[in-house]
């Protein structure tokens, strides 16, 4: 188990826990997919179930014993697993998401990214916990997966396809709605390093380029269907959420995550000309205000009565899309020096269009705007998405991720481990700082989320002095555990509010500190898979900007997991 701080007081409470029957877990085989010589296969996985839950945690094991550690990403022995968890099989709100997981081309590491949505209760139907794809097809690739297997479906006629036409195709050809399919955009199949899984049209497995991996696989769309459902017995505090959700006033049900942009601005972590200023004088015409004028309808995802989500449009402009979110307002927005909310809409909506992530691609046109002095030139940037996606110019260079063309751009290299930042800059947040340099996917704000605790976005008791590093690696450790049994359950991060740590507990049927070694348990296989790939604590933890205290903190933070303090864990922790 683990301490307040977060020490590992043994290695075996894992494996009771996972012979525990009262824990709550999917269920289901894992059904794996080779779409090079077109097969699929059933097995049993309960072990990996009974110990994981479900979504990031049971991806996380399934990928760390079946992908080799030497893998091309880009190659046929390389999977993508596409995990549900336990509360996708009931009703209740902040349920509306799943998990994919794979070995990522933009930073070379493991990485698991989740989606909202519809998509997870079609895919609960064909009655699987876990959909494994690999190998390679020989030309473009529909594959349907029920409950009595898979089919294949040669589709090069949807080769270069944007992802409406493909949703329209498989309503037309199949009679299945968007909500059913995950599908790749040009920019998958051209293999961008950041190309994103997309489904139900807007919705986005977004970060780690985990599209292009499918893309590589020449996968242009998966539909899922069924009438298998296991469904997973869940206790009355359901209704509880479920009503909670309802009747709460949080003004993330009117502006989403853009409530925070005049915050953090005003705050100074508001990352604005690719990184040189945290304060962005035209904040005021991309913000939550802005975007609520151009909401037309409410938006949610499966069973959610929260309704967070922006269905936006402009019709001067012609434009209609979902969102933009916050992190795709600082990355096309502050950090590209463009002040117009329309102008961040049709990035955002060409992003979706196309299958890429907003965050990674926005921070990309960023650098280049910064490289050539065109901040504010927002017709180049929807230019440069277009050119991106089909790797066409410069956008053959761009797509490769700043990581990889920082030193030909002339430009600083703001990544971690390969991964392009998010916002919630650490420069001013720096418990949040800490987090991006620990955190096994990379640049990612919601590994840890330590920015809530700092502006602070919690109850006073929970807040942290946004200013330095020292003593919050007990916290970080703490917060990222209990992320990655929210992205294991699967529940949605922005049921802070409603889902306590107790209530979190009584979904699952476990104690609150038990779930949280689950937690532990899924870091460090992501940390010792990566380890095995070269990672450790000399380049990969390494910031690209002074933390004063950092390198004490990380070996505060390597003890506290039990690691060892060159960032690498021990090989009888796994």
């Amino acid at each position: 188990m683990f301490d307040a701080g977060g020490r590992a007081e043994g290695l075996t409470f894992w494996y009771r826990r996972a012979c525990d029957p009262l824990m709550r877990h999917v269920r289901g085989p894992l059904l794996t997919v080779d779409v090079g010589d077109r097969e699929a296969r059933t097995e049993d996985v309960d072990d990996v179930l009974a110990a994981f839950v479900g979504g990031r945690g049971v991806g996380t094991k399934l990928a760390y014993e079946r992908i080799p550690f030497d893998a091309d990403p880009f190659g046929p022995e390389n999977a993508v697993f596409f995990t549900t968890g336990p509360l996708q099989t009931a009703t209740t709100s902040f349920t509306g998401r799943m998990n994919c997981t794979g070995l990522s081309p933009l930073t070379g590491g493991l990485l698991s990214s989740n989606a909202g949505g519809y998509l997870s209760r079609n895919f609960a139907d064909t009655g699987y916990a876990a959909v494994g794809i690999t190998g390679r097809s020989d030309e473009p690739l529909a594959v349907h997966v029920r409950d009595d297997g898979a089919t294949f479906e040669p589709v090069p006629e949807l080769a270069g396809g944007r992802v409406s036409a493909i949703s329209d195709y498989v309503e037309r050809e199949h009679g299945l709605g968007e909500d059913a399919v995950a599908c790749v955009g040009p920019a998958g199949e051209n293999r961008v390093r950041f190309a994103s899984i997309m489904t139900t049209e807007h919705r986005t497995f977004g970060r780690g380029g985990l599209g292009a991996v499918l893309g590589s696989k020449n996968v242009k769309l998966l539909t899922f269907d069924g009438d298998s459902r296991r469904p997973v017995e869940l206790p009355d505090v359901t209704a509880d959420v479920h009503r909670e959700a309802a009747t709460s006033d949080n003004i993330m049900r009117r502006q989403g995550t853009t409530s925070l942009t005049e915050f953090a601005n005003e705050f100074g972590a508001l990352p604005t000309r690719y990184f040189s200023a945290l304060r962005f004088e035209g904040a005021a015409g991309i913000s939550g205000d802005r975007v609520e004028e151009k909401k037309y309808k409410k938006g949610t995802c499966s069973q959610c009565a929260f309704a967070c989500k922006l269905p936006t449009r402009d019709e001067t402009r012609g434009v209609e899309t979902e969102g933009p979110e916050y992190e795709t307002v600082m990355a096309f927005g502050s950090n590209a020096g463009i002040d117009d909310v329309v102008d961040v809409m049709v990035s955002n909506d060409l992003c979706d269009e196309l299958g890429l992530d907003t965050i990674s691609c926005g921070d990309v046109v960023s650098a280049y705007l910064a490289s050539e002095d065109r901040f504010g030139d927002a017709d180049l940037a929807h230019e440069l998405i277009e050119k991106i996606a089909r790797r066409e110019g410069v956008g053959d260079l761009l797509a490769e991720g700043i990581d990889r063309v920082h030193d030909e751009l002339g430009v600083e290299n703001w990544t971690m481990k390969g991964m392009e930042f998010s916002a919630h800059d650490g420069r001013a947040l720096n418990g949040q700082g800490l987090a991006f340099a620990t955190s096994n996917r990379g640049a990612d704000h919601l590994y840890a989320a330590m920015y809530e605790r700092e502006y602070p976005l919690v109850d006073e008791e929970e807040a942290l002095e946004p200013e330095g590093v020292a003593g919050k690696a007990a916290t970080l450790v703490a917060q990222e555990n209990h992320n990655a049994v929210l992205d294991s359950g699967v529940v949605c991060r922005f049921s802070r509010d409603v889902v306590t740590d107790d209530r979190l507990g009584t979904l699952l049927g476990a104690d609150y500190d038990d779930l949280l070694a689950v937690g532990a348990r899924v870091v460090d296989l992501e940390r010792a898979f990566n380890n095995r790939r070269g990672f450790d604590r000399s380049d990969d933890d390494a910031l690209p900007y002074d933390l004063p205290g950092l390198d004490a903190e990380l070996s505060a933070y390597y003890e506290m997991r039990g690691w060892n303090d060159d960032g690498t864990v021990p090989a009888e922790r796994v």
